[in-house]
């Protein structure tokens, strides 16, 4: 199985681009942000989801083994295939797919294309009740231009709250929603403050 590529872009296409790695041009399917991020003839290197079908090995490539696992959990909901995850991380990169996720937020998964209302509902309530995405360690380096990898604010935020009693759920849910308070990325202190008022609310 293929895991990740580092070449050349040979070519970029609406839904696709064409990585040179060795001599051997790997066709790489994409979402539009992805694909945005590449330039013809510069250095790329994607974290690459390989499926494999009785008549056909298809390659996704992601700027980011975030972005991998994501697509690879989205798949985990019925309904949910390889198109319909691609357009939703298109509408909802890492950092807004957990907050939709953490508020279940039905609008923000129905903003993406081939997401209606009852399969915006699932989504919302099924990944909620589970645990986040499995991924590599590790990660990828992210491709030119994309955009800073999620700080740890979020995370020791919740971690705080969920030390104070506070069950996982409700600790995500009240973090994302005082994360929306401010406009840039608040320090930690800044957001339990924030994420504690919510919980009383």
């Amino acid at each position: 199985m293929i895991g990740s590529l580092n070449g050349v872009v040979a070519a970029v296409g609406e839904d696709a681009a064409l990585i040179e790695v060795g001599g051997v041009g790997y066709l790489v399917q994409a979402g539009a942000r992805t694909l945005g991020r590449l330039s013809i003839g510069a250095p790329a290197r994607l974290a690459v989801e390989t499926h494999v079908r009785e008549d056909a090995i298809r390659l996704f490539g992601f700027s980011s083994e975030e972005e991998r696992a994501w697509f690879a959990h989205l798949q985990t909901i019925p309904g949910v295939g390889a198109k319909v995850a691609l357009a939703i991380l298109d509408a909802l990169p890492p950092e807004a797919l957990v907050d939709a996720i953490a508020l279940q937020d039905k609008a923000a998964f129905a903003r993406a294309n081939g997401v209606g209302a009852k399969l915006a509902a699932r989504l919302a309530q099924e990944l909620a009740a589970k645990q986040g995405p499995k991924g590599f360690a590790a990660a990828l380096p992210r491709v030119a231009n994309a955009s800073a990898p999620v700080t740890g604010a979020r995370a020791e935020a919740v971690s705080a709250l969920v030390n104070l009693g506070i069950d996982q759920t409700s600790a995500a849910r009240a973090v994302a929603s005082a994360a929306k308070r401010f406009d840039t990325d608040a320090p930690a202190p800044e957001l339990i403050r924030a994420a504690l008022k919510e919980v009383s609310r």
